[in-house]
């Protein structure tokens, strides 16, 4: 054995697969610095619970403002996703029927899976959903915007007490600049 050779340079290693010595301490050190990494990656606090269930819109002009208000919430992590074009409305508006028991059964695999104890819903401004649903007139002003989305945010709330008791509901209103407005 030459002093470029270790045991992975063994006669028995086919060459294709024999290292030099410094070759196998620079591999050896990234898989170890790569195991110090991996070490390091963040772990949810509560494997396999999760604290919240939140519907959102899909309007992808708001994704990293809501991920950054659950953030600021301490919810990294913390939180199933269920996302519904119009969020409440998608839930419970008859525009969108077909998509009620999709949040429903969400809901209650977010209950049997991760035991969530309460539900946030987060509304936005200028949803396209709503504009379906409810048509231009709830956008003449924005006190008439923030009416129409308390309506079905709370018809939303009274279901989820009255199908789930247990779980606490917070709902929100986000504007397009990512602030929010608690509701009800």
């Amino acid at each position: 054995m030459n002093a470029e050779s270790c045991c992975i340079g063994h006669p028995s290693v086919p060459a294709a697969h024999r290292v030099g010595r410094r070759r196998f301490v620079q591999l050896a050190g990234l898989g170890a610095g790569l195991s110090l990494l991996v070490g390091l990656a963040p772990r949810p606090a509560g494997a396999g619970t999760a604290e919240v269930l939140l519907l959102s819109c899909m309007d992808y002009r708001l994704v990293d403002d809501v991920g950054a208000f659950m953030a600021e919430l301490g919810l990294t992590e913390d939180y199933d996703h269920v996302i519904l074009a119009g969020a409440s409305a998608g839930a419970v508006h008859p525009a969108f029927a077909d998509w009620h028991a999709t949040f429903w059964e969400h809901l209650q695999a977010a209950i049997d899976l991760h035991q969530v104890q309460r539900v946030m819903v987060i509304d936005h401004r200028d949803c396209g959903a709503y504009k379906i649903a409810l048509g231009s007139d709830h956008l003449a002003t924005p006190d008439r915007e923030r009416d129409a989305h308390s309506e079905l945010l709370g018809q939303l709330a009274a279901q989820i007490a009255e199908r789930q008791p247990a779980l606490a509901v917070e709902t929100y209103l986000m504007a397009l600049d990512g602030s929010v407005e608690r509701i009800g």
